[in-house]
């Protein structure tokens, strides 16, 4: 089979001098420090532009969008003033950006609406050494890919600590805009201050929603791992994909509102409280442990003061619920919804701020232990950004590790919702037969 072949290698720096400084991180960042991989895919351009404009188009819109996002041209290194803590120095060392080009088609690929052991071509180029220590490695790096067909794929491979989803969604119409000749959407703030640990902390609640991090020996580690450098863990797990149509979605909803006590019920949380209920009972757990499953919830506007329009950082966090395996098993749907719900509904300010402090005192992750995450990727909105070379078609991550489930857009065709995850076969098959029942 034809590899991808390397056209170019480039490092993109701002294109004027950016202040040099150290940029602080929140504990929210801080939970967050590993490496991510998503891909963009475009149909051939209507406009004949070719590849090499295409890639100038790109390099030139990069370097003005660092001029504003200057902290993703920099690199992880140890706080000058805290111990056991990483912010960013803001150097103007670059990001990387790789040019490549493959004679296959992007059919051949396989499906792109969702992850795919194939797709994994499409940052080839921008896994370096696997032990690269932090301090040497960039923050964000792209792979733009042609295929034979003229087809396109943007994928990128950064580090999570730097932008969560909205921030993402928001650093896309950027650079969409200014390929196009465009200004910039959305003016972005980095600073992350108002999301500082109060001194001293004040932890005033109960936070399932974390785990106590297992080494804070070597500062260049990711958090809540026993690895003594940075490995980009892309595990040989298979990833599976069960789709849900409108109607079976449609169906779910009408049930779940039979229950005149729930109140507001969304598409997210009736899938949600299926996926917790058929994931849990799937992976055979004791009936007396107590399965958490957490769901990243904008806190932008929650906490006082609220964070300002375009803030770039993290500010999604672990909204959670959590219940025994024997209650996932006995009770009705409606106590799974309602799980959910609450699990929205505790985050307010103090809530928040409380959950900050407890990651300041317990340099914490999210929560490892009977549990597992659920990001609702198909609420992003990445598709239809329109580029200089054609509109966003299709937006994807890579990778689905063990203990995470994605929800993605069904294809334009199907509507819907894939939702996407890895379990051994004998688990995977409990799992479709318990979310396929209405």
């Amino acid at each position: 089979m034809e590899r991808i072949e390397l056209v170019e290698k480039v490092v993109i720096v701002p294109e004027q001098p950016t202040p040099r400084k150290r940029m602080f991180l929140s504990n929210i960042d801080l939970s967050l420090v590993v490496y991510q991989d998503s891909s963009s895919f475009f149909d051939p351009p209507s406009n004949q532009m070719s590849f090499s404009e295409i890639c100038s188009k790109l390099y030139g819109a990069l370097g003005k969008m660092l001029v504003h996002y200057d902290f993703m041209a920099g690199r992880l290194v140890p706080s000058l003033e805290e111990h056991n803590r990483f912010e960013i120095d803001c150097n103007d060392a670059g990001i990387v950006v790789v040019a490549a080009k493959t004679d296959r088609k992007l059919s051949e690929f396989g499906v792109i609406s969702a992850p795919n052991p194939e797709l994994r071509e499409l940052v080839v180029f921008l896994h370096g050494d696997e032990d690269t220590n932090l301090k040497e490695k960039p923050l964000a790096s792209l792979q733009l890919t042609q295929f034979g067909c003229g087809s396109l794929a943007l994928a990128s491979h950064y580090n999570h600590c730097i932008l969560d989803g909205k921030a993402v969604r928001e650093f896309e119409a950027n650079l969409a805009s200014l390929t196009r000749g465009d200004d910039l959407i959305t003016v972005p703030n980095a600073d992350r201050t108002l999301l500082r640990a109060r001194n001293p902390p004040k932890i005033s609640h109960p936070h399932f929603e974390y785990s106590k991090s297992t080494n804070i020996e070597n500062l260049f580690t990711i958090r809540g791992t026993t690895s003594t450098n940075v490995k980009n863990s892309a595990a040989e797990n298979q990833i599976h994909v069960l789709h849900l149509s409108p109607q079976k979605i449609a169906s779910f909803k009408k049930k779940a509102q039979e229950n005149k006590t729930l109140k507001n019920i969304t598409t997210f949380q009736v899938v949600a409280a299926k996926i917790w209920k058929a994931r849990t009972i799937a992976t055979k757990m004791d009936d007396d442990k107590v399965s958490t499953m957490l769901f990243p919830v904008d806190v932008r506007k929650m906490v006082v003061p609220e964070l300002q329009n375009g803030f770039a950082g993290n500010a999604l966090v672990p909204g959670f619920a959590r219940a025994t395996v024997k209650e996932l098993i006995e009770l009705e749907d409606d106590f799974l919804i309602r799980k959910v719900q609450e699990g929205i509904e505790r985050l307010n300010d103090e809530y928040i701020k409380s959950g900050i402090d407890w990651l300041e005192v317990n340099r914490g992750v999210p929560c490892k232990e009977d549990g597992f995450s659920l990001v609702a990727w198909w609420r992003l909105g990445l598709e239809n950004e329109v580029f200089a070379w054609g509109t966003l078609k299709c937006a994807t991550p890579l990778i689905v590790k063990p203990g995470l489930v994605i929800m993605l857009p069904g294809t334009k065709d199907e509507g819907g919702i894939n939702i996407c995850l890895s379990l051994p076969q004998d688990q995977l098959q409990e799992f479709c037969r318990i979310m396929l029942e209405t």
